[in-house]
């Protein structure tokens, strides 16, 4: 059974950074594609970023480019980390991290569909 375990988060104000950090384990394959979505009140939940953690192109929404990036731990390559930069008072949001075992793959944004597993999400809010 594949775990996660998600941290991060909390408030900032316009323009500061927060890191979200996402750690997956007890897979049978050992490599995971790993993304966070975003749920905002009132919007549906959107793909912010995603990455296979075997190594690949990564995937990020056209409004976090440049800004968001997604490392992961030098210890763990299953443990992957979103810096966020310059963030703005509408990425006000709840973000999930999410992995499936399955490599990534994706037709203009990763499908939420693909992600058989959930972290508990994390709040992030910016305030102007």
């Amino acid at each position: 059974q594949v775990q996660l375990v998600e941290s991060g988060g909390g408030s900032v104000q316009a323009g500061g950074s927060l890191r979200l950090s996402c750690s997956a384990s007890g897979g049978t394959s050992g490599s995971y594609c790993m993304g966070w979505f975003r749920t905002a009140q009132g919007t549906e939940r959107e793909a912010v970023a995603a990455t296979y953690t075997n190594g690949g192109s990564g995937y990020y929404a056209s409004s976090v480019k440049g800004r968001f990036s997604i490392s992961q731990d030098s210890a763990d390559k299953n443990t992957l980390y979103l810096q966020m930069d310059s963030l703005k008072g509408e990425e006000t949001a709840l973000y999930y991290c999410a992995a499936d075992e399955a490599p990534c793959w994706w037709v203009g944004s990763p499908d939420e569909q693909h992600f058989a597993y959930w972290g508990q999400g994390a709040q992030v809010t910016v305030s102007y």
